[in-house]
C-alpha cells in the first residue's frame, strides 16, 4: 500500500492540488489588494469653514465619499459653513471612505407654535419661551376676554397653533383690553334677526334670548323688540333678547305693549329729595353778673340870687336828734315825688369893706 502510495502519478497529483491552491490564494490576496487599494491611502483635505458645496466638489475629486449634516444653528458663521468634519482634515484614509461634514444650517430648526389662543398672557408668555419663540408687539383690541390671546402674527400674517416657524422667531400677540362701559346698544327693530346677530357681535355684545313668534327659528324674520332697548347704556358682554317676526313691527304693536308692561317698568321719580341738615353742636350757657349803670344826675333847676332865700321857710319836723321826720304818706298809695339829693351850693356874696 505504501508502494502504491509514492507512485509517481499520486504525487504529481498532489503537486498540482498545491499548486493550485497556493494560485487560489495568492490570486484572492492580489484581488483585495486590487479591490482595497490595499497600500494606497488618501490624505483626508481640509474643508473647514469652506461652503458645503465647494467642499464636496473637493471630496469628489479626492474619490472620497461624502455626508453632510447639519446641526444647531450658530448664527456667528454663515449659512451653509463647514463647522466641523469627521476624520480630521490630513488624515489618511483609503480610496471610497465616507467623510462627515457637519454644516451650519440657514436658519434656525424649526418649531411647533403651542396653542395659546383664549389663554391669559402670562401662561402664552411662558409657554413661547419654552419653545423657543419670542414675544414681539402685544396689541391691546377691545374684547369681554381681559388680558387673553385673541390672535397670533408673524410679520403681519395670523398663524394658527400648530404651524411651525424657525426657532427665536418673533410672535405678535392681539390681546383683549376688557369690556367697555357704558356703551349704547344698538337699535336692532325691523332687521332680520340674521342682521341683528351680526351688528351685535360687532359691537361686542352677546345674543341672549331669541323668540320666534312661529317657532321655526328663521333667521330672516323681522326682529319687532328688543331688551335691553337700542340707545340704552350698557357694557360690553352684556346680552341682548330678541323678539322677532314674519310680521312687521307695526303689526305686532299689540305684543310690543304687552311686553312693555313686563320689561319697560316706569319708576317714579317725582319723590322730594331728602334733606340733610347740620345739627349745632350743643354749648353750656355762660352766665354773666349784671353791671350796675350809674344814675345820670338830673340837672339842678335855675334859681336867680335875688330870689333864693337864705333858709327854706317851711322847716321839716324833726325829732329830738335832730334828724328829720318825713311826712306820712297819704292815704290813695301815691308816692311824693323825688327831690334832688343834693343842691348845688350857693356862693356867698363878697361884701365890701370900707376904712
Amino acid at each position: 500500500m505504501l508502494k502504491s502510495l509514492f507512485h509517481w502519478k499520486v504525487l504529481v497529483n498532489l503537486v498540482l492540488a498545491a499548486v493550485i491552491f497556493i494560485g487560489l490564494v495568492w490570486l484572492t490576496f492580489r484581488w483585495l489588494e486590487l479591490h482595497t487599494n490595499h497600500g494606497k491611502e488618501i490624505p483626508v483635505p481640509n474643508v473647514m469653514n469652506r461652503s458645503v458645496h465647494e467642499a464636496i466638489k473637493i471630496l469628489d475629486d479626492q474619490g472620497l465619499e461624502y455626508k453632510v449634516d447639519s446641526g444647531t444653528y450658530d448664527p456667528k458663521y454663515k449659512p451653509f459653513q463647514v463647522l466641523n468634519m469627521f476624520p480630521k482634515p490630513g488624515s489618511r484614509v483609503k480610496n471610497g471612505r465616507i467623510i462627515e461634514v457637519r454644516v451650519n444650517p440657514r436658519t434656525w430648526g424649526k418649531v411647533t407654535i403651542p396653542d395659546i389662543l383664549d389663554r391669559y398672557k402670562g401662561l402664552a408668555f411662558r409657554r413661547l419661551a419654552q419653545v423657543g419663540l419670542k414675544v414681539g408687539d402685544t396689541i391691546f383690541e377691545p374684547s369681554i376676554q381681559r388680558d387673553a390671546v385673541i390672535r397670533m402674527l408673524h410679520n403681519g400674517v395670523v398663524i394658527k397653533p400648530g404651524s411651525q416657524l424657525p426657532r427665536f422667531s418673533t410672535i405678535d400677540l392681539v390681546i383683549g383690553a376688557g369690556p367697555k362701559r357704558n356703551i349704547a346698544i344698538p337699535n336692532l327693530v325691523g332687521l332680520t334677526v340674521a342682521q341683528a346677530k351680526a351688528i351685535v357681535a360687532n359691537n361686542l355684545f352677546e345674543i341672549g334670548l331669541v323668540e320666534y313668534e312661529d317657532g321655526k327659528g328663521d333667521d330672516t324674520d323681522i326682529v319687532y323688540y328688543q331688551d335691553p332697548a337700542g340707545g340704552d347704556l350698557r357694557d360690553q358682554g352684556m346680552q341682548v333678547d330678541l323678539w322677532a317676526s314674519k310680521k312687521s313691527p307695526a303689526e305686532m304693536s299689540g305684543r310690543i305693549s304687552q311686553l312693555n308692561s313686563m320689561y319697560r317698568v316706569k319708576i317714579d321719580t317725582t319723590l322730594p329729595p331728602v334733606r340733610y341738615e347740620e345739627i349745632p353742636v350743643y354749648q353750656e350757657p355762660t352766665f354773666e353778673a349784671p353791671r350796675r349803670q350809674p344814675a345820670e344826675p338830673k340837672p339842678a333847676t335855675p334859681t336867680s340870687p335875688m330870689n333864693t332865700p337864705a333858709e327854706n321857710t317851711s322847716k321839716k319836723p324833726s325829732n329830738n336828734s335832730g334828724t328829720a321826720v318825713p311826712k306820712s304818706e297819704p292815704a290813695s298809695g301815691k308816692q311824693p315825688s323825688a327831690t334832688p339829693a343834693n343842691k348845688t351850693a350857693e356862693k356867698p356874696k363878697v361884701k365890701k369893706v370900707v376904712e
